[in-house]
C-alpha cells in the first residue's frame, strides 16, 4: 500500500438542488498499479451538472463532480513504470474497465462489455462508490492516467480531458485531418470551440453556424474559423449547399437536421456530438442533396 493517506476535501451535491459544499471524505490508499496526483485543475462539463442534479435519475449523493482533472503526480505504486512524482498527468472521464473484452484490448474502455467505471457516481470494483475532481487529489490505476507535457499549460490541457477527445476521436475516425477539406462546426460552446481549433490545426476551411450572432466575433478572430453563418438565415444556408465535406454537430438543443445535410457534398460525413432530444431528417435531403427548410 501506499504511504499518503488523508482526508480528502472535495465540493459535493447532496440534493437534487445540485448546489455545491465542501465534503472531506477518504480516497483509498495508494495501490501497486496506482497513481495518486494532486489535482491543480478540472474542468467544469454539462454531464457535471446533470449528475449534480440526478438529471439522468441515478446519481448517488453525496456526488463530488469533475472528469477533466489534471494535476501532478505526488505518488506512484510499486508496478507503475509510465509515471514519476512531479509529472504533470490527466484524468478523463472513466477510472476503471473490465481490462479483458475486446474493446479494453485496444484501448476503447468506453465500449467496456461489462460497463465502464466513470470517475464519478459509479462503482468500483472494491464497492467503493467514484468521486471526482473537483476535489484535492485523487488516486486512478495507471492505465487510465495520461501524461501531459511540462510544457504544455495545465489549465488549458483540462478540457481536453472531455470535450476535447469527444470531437477528437470522430475527426482522426473520419480523416477530418486532411489540409484543403472543409468542415463545418454546429453550435460553439465547450465542444464547438475545440472543434474549430482542432479543425484550423489540421489545415481545414472551416465554418461555424450558430443561431447567435453574438458569436460571430469569438468564431473568426478569436478561434479563427474561416467563416460564420447564422443558421436561421435560409439565403446564407442555401448559398453554402453541398460546400462542406464534414460537418460536426455540437448543439444540444433540439434542431432540424435537413438543412445541415443539404451543405454535404456527395460522401460527405456528418458527426453528432451533441445531445438533442430526438434525430429526424429526410431521405431526400441526402439523396438529392435538396435544401429543407424545416426551421421553426
Amino acid at each position: 500500500m501506499g504511504s499518503i493517506s488523508e482526508n480528502c476535501l472535495g465540493w459535493a451535491a447532496r440534493d437534487t438542488s445540485g448546489v455545491l459544499s465542501p465534503y472531506n471524505f477518504i480516497r483509498r490508499d495508494t495501490g501497486p498499479d496506482d497513481v495518486s496526483l494532486t489535482i491543480t485543475h478540472c474542468g467544469i462539463c454539462y454531464a457535471d451538472v446533470a449528475w449534480a442534479k440526478n438529471i439522468p435519475r441515478n446519481t448517488i449523493y453525496p456526488v463530488v463532480p469533475g472528469h477533466e482533472i489534471v494535476g501532478i503526480v505526488r505518488e506512484v505504486g510499486s508496478n507503475v513504470r509510465r509515471f514519476k512524482v512531479g509529472d504533470h498527468v490527466g484524468v478523463g472521464p472513466y477510472v476503471n474497465s473490465c481490462k479483458t473484452c475486446e474493446h479494453c484490448k485496444i484501448r476503447e474502455e468506453v465500449h467496456c462489455d461489462a460497463e465502464t467505471t466513470h470517475t464519478f457516481n459509479s462503482v468500483d470494483e472494491d464497492g467503493t462508490i467514484t468521486r471526482g475532481g473537483y476535489s484535492s487529489y485523487i488516486v486512478v490505476q495507471e492505465g487510465y492516467v495520461f501524461k501531459i507535457p511540462d510544457n504544455y499549460s495545465l489549465i488549458s490541457a483540462a478540457p481536453l480531458l472531455c470535450a476535447g477527445i469527444t470531437v477528437y476521436a470522430p475527426m482522426m475516425r473520419h480523416k477530418m485531418n486532411e489540409p484543403g477539406k472543409s468542415l463545418g462546426v454546429i453550435g460553439l460552446g465547450g465542444l464547438g470551440h475545440l472543434a474549430v481549433k482542432f479543425g484550423k490545426a489540421f489545415g481545414l476551411h472551416v465554418t461555424v453556424f450558430s443561431t447567435s450572432n453574438s458569436k460571430k466575433d469569438e468564431a473568426l478572430n478569436l478561434l479563427g474559423a474561416d467563416k460564420f453563418i447564422i443558421s436561421s438565415d435560409m439565403q446564407q444556408m442555401e448559398s453554402s449547399a453541398k460546400s462542406l465535406d464534414f460537418i460536426i454537430d455540437t448543439a444540444s438543443g433540439d434542431h432540424p437536421f435537413d438543412p445541415y445535410m443539404a451543405l454535404l457534398k456527395p460522401s460527405g460525413v456528418l458527426v453528432l456530438v451533441g445531445f438533442p432530444s430526438e434525430v429526424k431528417f429526410n431521405p431526400m435531403s441526402l439523396l438529392a442533396g435538396t435544401f429543407f427548410p424545416l426551421f421553426s
